[in-house]
């Protein structure tokens, strides 16, 4: 019987050049998603599914990131690798190897799991997890033989299956020396060599989930913020006002706004007469929505203002951020692509309040 436990290597090393310029503020796996940092949610599903201890590999320049997980998160400890340079997946799976004893886990920290899927994975010897996707050829495609993967190939042209590798991983304690692998065409070392000895030399369960995504540019930011809004899960603590409102603690909604869900109302942000707030939508915490100001499937960042009479429609208000009043900035007029960013291109000193 396998145990229920395992280290959980969380990769949060990445550039993150394609989220630019919220990537500036803070590393991309830091970006509030929700109540909490897009990789705490990745933590929490570890934690949940039984991790005993989480290992980050982070970049040289990781302050935000230790400063908010510390040596303890959710009752387990936690430790941290360097890769400096960032040089691929599985190089940032070598630099956690001294951390590791036993069957591990990989999570990339850019990605939103669904819970319950971390938790089958981690049931597994040797598993990878799948989600099924329209369009296959831009992600690893896995083939199988029932719920057997048989092999993995790399954004391929002509994908054999629609089954995408969703960037979760477990390997059995004899993988530890599967890492040092070859750089790619890219120029990178690749995890999914790994994931090659590994179907070569095990029975690797491919486990399906039904929610996944990949956090890589503005849109899959919103997008993500909209996925927990939908499920509920958006929130660790507050108050639920029906019709998809949720308000954390501390935060101040005026008698004569108005909000349409699914919107999270975050610590200690406030919302000001006459605004209206339409969802799908956060306004993170500590953040103001002066009066009569109109944000529309947006999210404001934590500490952010949105000046009385400020419509925006489809737009990331970033940190620092006071947009004056009358201001109006319209983003895609896509629904499914709200990607208009507006933020100070600069590191902040400190991590957001979430």
């Amino acid at each position: 019987m396998l145990p229920a436990v395992m280290h959980a290597v969380i990769l949060a090393a990445g550039r993150g050049t394609r989220m630019r310029p919220l990537s500036r503020i803070t590393p991309k796996p830091m970006l509030p998603v929700g109540d909490r940092p897009l990789v705490a949610h990745v933590a929490d599903a570890a934690v949940g599914a039984g991790a005993d201890e989480l290992v980050f590999v982070v970049a040289a320049d990781s302050d935000h990131i230790r400063a908010y997980f510390g040596d303890s998160y959710g009752g387990i400890p936690v430790s941290y690798a360097v890769q400096d340079p960032p040089a691929g997946t599985a190089d940032a799976v070598r630099c956690a190897l001294r951390h590791v004893d036993g069957r591990f886990a990989v999570l990339n920290g850019d990605n939103l799991f669904e819970p319950a899927a971390i938790a089958d994975l981690f049931a597994e010897e040797a598993a990878v997890l799948a989600h099924r996707v329209d369009d296959p050829r831009e992600y690893g495609v896995l083939s199988t033989d029932g719920d057997r993967v048989t092999g993995i190939v790399e954004k391929p042209d002509d994908p054999p299956t629609d089954l995408a590798n969703a960037g979760a991983y477990v390997f059995p304690a004899s993988m530890r020396d599967a890492f040092g692998v070859e750089r790619s065409s890219r120029g990178e070392y690749e995890i999914t060599d790994a994931v090659e000895t590994a179907i070569d030399e095990f029975d690797v369960t491919a486990v399906e989930t039904a929610r996944w995504l990949g956090v890589a540019r503005p849109a899959d930011f919103v997008r993500a913020n909209e996925l927990l809004l939908d499920a509920g899960e958006a929130l660790a603590d507050g108050e639920d006002r029906g019709d998809g409102v949720v308000v954390a603690r501390g935060a101040t909604v005026s008698p004569d706004a108005v909000v349409e869900g699914p919107v999270l109302i975050g610590a200690g942000a406030t919302i000001e007469a006459d605004a209206v707030v339409r969802g799908p939508g956060v306004v993170g915490a500590d953040a103001v929505v002066g009066t009569g100001a109109e944000p529309t499937r947006s999210v404001v960042f934590p500490g952010a203002r949105v000046g009385a009479d400020v419509i925006l429609d489809g737009v990331v208000l970033g940190p620092r951020c006071d947009l004056s009043t009358g201001a109006c900035v319209l983003g895609a007029s896509d629904a499914d692509e709200p990607a208009s960013v507006v933020a100070v291109p600069a590191a902040l000193d400190a991590p957001l309040a979430y």
